[in-house]
């Protein structure tokens, strides 16, 4: 039972403490920034504060005038590239042909059912027309074969 108990602490010990492995991490970490970068880093953090200085100081005023001289072109490049692209999309609209091609398809559509409905009624009036006139004629020469008597 004993044995378990130790066996089973030094398992613990070995997935869940650290300890030794961070501990010779951090040695490393210290020796490398300690002893072999010396004082690298700090050098460079001055040169870096050193530069940022000058660049505040001399290049700031420089920049400004840059950006006087040049942002006012640069804006009306902008300007003319930004009209341009609203001819281009303006001109697709024109040309957004499906849905004028649909209208005049709808409109031409209604006209041909308005015209076959047209046409359709006047063939009708016409053999109303000639039905009534077919009759007029067959009364017609009735009466007149009965005013002439002759029937057979």
């Amino acid at each position: 039972m004993a044995s378990i108990i130790k066996d089973t602490g030094e398992i613990w010990s070995r997935l869940f403490d650290h300890r030794p492995f961070i501990q010779g991490e951090i040695t490393f970490f210290l020796r490398e920034f300690q002893e072999k970068r010396d004082d690298r880093e700090v050098e460079r953090l001055f040169k870096i504060l050193e530069y940022s200085t000058d660049l505040k100081e001399s290049q700031l005023d420089r920049t400004e005038q840059l950006g006087d001289c040049h942002l006012p072109s640069l804006k009306a490049n902008v300007d003319v590239a930004l009209s341009m692209c609203e001819r281009v999309l303006q001109k697709e609209q024109d040309f957004d042909s499906d849905v004028a091609l649909q209208a005049n398809r709808e409109a031409r559509k209604v006209e041909w059912e308005k015209f076959v409905n047209d046409m359709s009624e006047k063939c009708e009036k016409v053999n109303q027309t000639f039905e009534e006139k077919e009759n007029e004629i067959k009364e017609f020469y009735i009466d007149l074969e009965r005013k002439l008597h002759i029937t057979s």
